[in-house]
């Protein structure tokens, strides 16, 4: 690689560690040309990104970083898993671990934080963004439901009881 590729590649890298939400790293020794490609779809569909590069390019775009301690990671054959959703790449990672035991997560970072496999799989498991929107309208929505139960429920009653009446007089 000539030196105005590796330029470009530090700069892409480079960008990828300053704009993205949640950074994952992890060896992928032995996973085939398919199960690389089932990851960058898998991650894709989740506005995901896969990067692999040099550890040492990486550990060049990483300098001066907030999340410079990442370097310690990039040892061995290592894929970058990133998103600008804080929670997207963490998910599909883990489950793509699970799946393919070639992938075995080393860590990350979220935003400067570092953490460790631990840290990407509680991380996995937060509920997203849309999920919390749906929770929170729910517990909204219920105090509402309830209360419109409430009002109709004594003129339900009160229906029930002039339509027994009815039926007993005609009786």
């Amino acid at each position: 690689m000539k030196r105005e590729q590796k330029e470009i590649v530090v700069k892409e890298l480079s960008q990828i560690f300053s704009d993205s939400g949640v950074i994952v790293i992890a060896h992928y020794s032995g996973l085939t040309v398919s199960d690389m490609s089932e990851l960058r779809n898998r991650m894709r569909d989740a506005e995901s990104g896969v990067r692999v590069a040099k550890n040492r390019l990486a550990k060049i775009a990483l300098e001066g970083k907030k999340n410079s301690g990442l370097v310690e990671l990039l040892e061995g054959q290592t894929v970058l898993m990133y998103s600008e959703d804080p929670l997207a790449a963490a998910k599909v990672a883990v489950k793509f671990s699970g799946e393919y035991e070639n992938l075995s997560i080393l860590g990350g970072a979220l935003g400067e934080e570092i953490l460790d496999l631990d840290g990407i799989t509680n991380l996995s498991k937060m509920p997203s963004k849309e999920e919390l929107i749906e929770t929170i309208a729910g517990c909204i929505g219920a105090p509402a439901s309830e209360l419109a139960q409430y009002i109709v429920s004594p003129g339900n009653s009160i229906a029930g009881l002039v339509s027994a009446l009815e039926e007993k007089k005609a009786a």
